[in-house]
């Protein structure tokens, strides 16, 4: 019996021994990432986002989120010179950072009033305090080309480009271009910039620096620059200084309109029977509702509906020009009133006597009424001379790049190349 214990006894030693030299398993503890925005470590907090609903005020969302009135009314009064908690607008994105516990009570509200710029509220303490805040964005250098099928809007819209570039493209071309009259075949080239944040959401676009149309065969070019040293605002020249800018625009509407009828002392009009009766304006031909712009900077003399004008607005710009815009749906602008050059006054309609949706454009100089396109208008303050060189000088790396530009850079990914990356707080 001896016998047949003493190697059960020597295998079970063996095995105890075997096991106890397994080393015990190692649990690796991992922590989380830490989340920071907006100033604020999200990980101490309950993040809770939402958008204003219609009819919601700042006190109702506080309430909901376990402040009390006292409270909200205290959060009111200390912020109203920085932040007027009654101006909270439905449609408007927020953050409230809670505290992390059964009651979830509001600490922080972060109100946004667009992707970058937002307003904090935090009375997590005693102290409450309101400040603005500014996403860090970066800017990215963007080149493009398009050619002009059917009008400028829809070839922007067909290159992924959203429509406030295409409105400052045709502010800036506005004194030197019509839109309506681009052809087909037509090309124009950009350098802009566009802006993110954390380098993936678009958050608007930057700078347009400089841009070409070749039109009839021509080009014209822009560039953006600062010539006055003291005012320091940046205008668009072309590439012999010429500034783009007029004292008029050529149109009260910005593009996608026809003119329908001309300034003509002997027209025949079928709603008189057809009768010749003089036609002292330009008739812009727009769909109901399209903005009407004043062409130049002055002073509202008249703001009314009367008679056969409809609903019409009279700009007085100078001692020897005056402008009228007539048949409006609605006008924007009241009697003494300062409007400056591409400011709305008011939208296209069909008050008083027409026939269709359009803007009657009357022009007046020395007090008579003329045919705009026939005038020869004065142009802005040129550059001054001394200043050529230096412009020269910095449009030639940007009329280098405009001229290289072709459409095959179009068929990278977004249709656009980028340039290069600037950070930008």
């Amino acid at each position: 019996m001896r016998t047949y214990l003493i190697p059960i006894i020597v295998v079970l030693f063996f095995y105890s021994c075997k096991k106890d030299a397994i080393p015990a398993k190692i649990t690796e503890v991992i922590k989380p990432i830490e989340i920071f925005e907006y100033g604020f470590k999200l990980n101490d907090f309950e993040v809770i986002n939402d958008t204003i609903k219609t009819g919601e005020s700042f006190g109702v969302i506080m309430d909901r989120h376990h402040v009390l009135y006292p409270k909200i009314n205290k959060i009111a009064s200390s912020i109203k010179d920085t932040f007027d908690v009654r101006r909270v607008r439905s449609g408007k994105p927020y953050t409230i950072l809670a505290s992390k516990d059964s009651l979830t009570k509001a600490q922080v509200f972060i109100y946004k009033h667009n992707k970058i710029d937002a307003t904090i509220i935090n009375f997590k303490d005693s102290t409450i305090n309101a400040y603005t805040y500014k996403k860090p964005i970066q800017t990215v250098e963007k080149k493009i080309m398009g050619v002009v099928n059917s009008n400028f809007s829809v070839t922007m819209d067909s290159l992924g480009l959203k429509h406030n570039l295409t409105n400052e493209v045709a502010d800036i071309y506005a004194w030197t271009l019509d839109f309506f009259k681009l052809q087909k075949g037509d090309t124009f080239k950009l350098i802009y910039e566009e802006k993110f944040i954390n380098d993936t959401t678009f958050a608007g676009y930057g700078k347009i620096k400089a841009a070409v149309f070749n039109h009839k065969g021509k080009d014209l070019y822009a560039y953006r620059y600062v010539a006055d040293s003291i005012k320091k605002i940046p205008e668009y020249f072309d590439d012999e200084a010429g500034l783009l800018r007029r004292q008029f625009l050529k149109s009260p509407i910005k593009f996608q309109y026809r003119i329908s009828s001309r300034y003509n002392l002997r027209r025949r009009i079928k709603l008189y029977g057809n009768r010749v009766r003089a036609h002292k304006g330009t008739d812009f031909a727009a769909k109901r509702g399209t903005p009407i712009m004043s062409t130049a900077n002055g002073t509202v003399v008249e703001s009314a509906r009367r008679g056969g004008n409809g609903n019409y607005v009279k700009v007085k710009h100078n001692s020897t020009y005056t402008t009228q815009y007539l048949h409006m749906k609605r006008r924007n602008v009241k009697k003494g009133d300062f409007v400056q050059q591409g400011d709305i006054i008011g939208w296209v309609g069909m008050t008083g006597n027409t026939s269709g949706p359009h803007v009657c454009y009357r022009f007046w100089k020395n007090g008579r009424q003329v045919d705009p396109f026939k005038q020869k208008l004065p142009s802005a303050k040129p550059m001054d001379e001394a200043i050529k060189p230096d412009y020269f000088e910095y449009i030639k790396p940007l009329k280098d790049k405009l001229d290289t530009i072709s459409l095959e850079e179009n068929n990278q990914e977004n249709l656009i190349e980028e340039e290069h990356l600037i950070a930008n707080n």
